[in-house]
């Protein structure tokens, strides 16, 4: 048994970058995509859903929203270790004053 074929997954950035390159003068869509190797029928269904969405095309796979998360995670516990010592100090130093 064979495993299914896995696509690759381009960013929102990479897809707008390459219709912007498509748009330049003298570009050609089949030029872009070999240039990026990525094929014309992926390249054409990029070209339809952006001028079906427009700005809101490409919004993703959450991928970057998970990323988000973790960095606002991890700062979060970064932040509770500074207040937690802040509050020691303070007991620390109303003993000292006591």
């Amino acid at each position: 048994m064979t495993k299914p074929k896995r696509y690759k997954r381009y960013s929102a950035e990479f897809k707008r970058e390459a219709l912007r390159r498509a748009a330049e003068e003298g570009m050609t869509d089949k030029g872009v995509c070999e240039e990026l190797g990525i094929s014309t029928r992926q390249f054409r269904r990029w070209h339809g859903e952006m001028a079906m969405l427009g700005q809101d095309a490409f919004r993703g796979n959450g991928r970057s929203r998970d990323q988000e998360v973790a960095a606002l995670k991890r700062e979060l516990a970064q932040v509770k270790k500074e207040r937690d010592f802040l509050k020691e100090a303070a007991a620390y130093f109303a003993k000292l004053l006591k």
